[in-house]
């Protein structure tokens, strides 16, 4: 688990497109997320993709965009993934990675 507070922290959201429900893309996110030692949530959405928020140390947040971009769960197809809001932290605001529902 990333240490909760300390410099070069930082927190995106995020949405991925494609065929990504059904697939157990949230529990492999939650599986990435949490081998990365970052914090953070996903969830499905009424539309199709997944949505969710990752903090942590910037370079693990920016291999797990990467994650998200190309690889996903292995049943995944991955159209593309978008990121907003990317902020920098002085101490992580989440614990844990879980899936919402």
């Amino acid at each position: 688990m990333c240490d909760p507070a300390g410099p070069g922290l930082v927190s995106v959201d995020f949405e991925v497109f494609g065929y990504v429900q059904g697939v157990c893309f949230r529990m492999y996110t939650e599986e990435q997320g949490l081998r990365l030692g970052l914090v953070g949530w996903v969830k499905n959405t009424p539309s199709g993709t997944v949505v969710g928020q990752v903090q942590g140390p910037a370079a693990q947040v920016e291999e797990m965009k990467l994650w998200l971009s190309k690889e996903g769960s292995p049943s995944s197809r991955i159209t593309r993934a978008s990121f907003s809001n990317q902020r920098t932290l002085d101490r992580v605001e989440l614990s844990g990675f879980r899936t919402r529902f």
